[in-house]
């Protein structure tokens, strides 16, 4: 059985068609200009100051989350007492006009009250959102300004 012999590079590239037989790997890696590595501590140490900014925001945010549900649940318990309260008085048999002119004056104040709530609702929530934003948007900046001196280093 005869031993099959493994062609010299000489030999590969005439038997091989267009560009492989010029194609030389080492020159190709020689030309590249490949940028150098970043830091990867300070990537690292980026990306963990993003989480934990992140996870800060979060927890403004549930907590902003958690007032607002603790003052809907205040207005509701000091709304069904006023309305307890409300019913009581009308139980007592008046004139028909003088009922009529304090169902106007009650259904009044129940309106203004429910706005002012709606507000005050609001403002916690938009209070909130702004506090959670606040610190997300000054991370950015702080990791936009990280990324600028780390690429200058490079």
């Amino acid at each position: 059985m005869a031993e099959k012999k493994t062609p010299t590079a000489e030999q590969t590239k005439t038997s091989l068609p267009g560009f492989i037989a010029d194609f030389d790997v080492a020159k190709l890696f020689k030309d590249m200009k490949v940028p150098p590595m970043p830091d990867m501590e300070a990537v690292m140490g980026a990306h963990k100051r993003n989480l934990e900014a992140l996870s800060d925001a979060n927890r403004v945010a549930l907590e902003g989350a958690q007032a607002v549900a603790r003052r809907h649940m205040e207005i509701m318990q000091s709304t069904m007492a006023g309305l307890t309260e409300t019913l009581k008085g009308m139980s007592v048999t008046e004139k028909p006009a003088d009922r009529a002119a304090k169902q106007a004056e009650l259904l009044k104040q129940a309106y203004e009250n429910a706005v002012s709530n709606t507000r005050e609702l609001g403002d916690l929530i938009q209070k909130s959102n702004t506090e959670a934003m606040q610190k997300l948007n000054h991370r950015f900046a702080e990791a936009m300004n990280e990324m600028k001196e780390l690429f200058k280093k490079a």
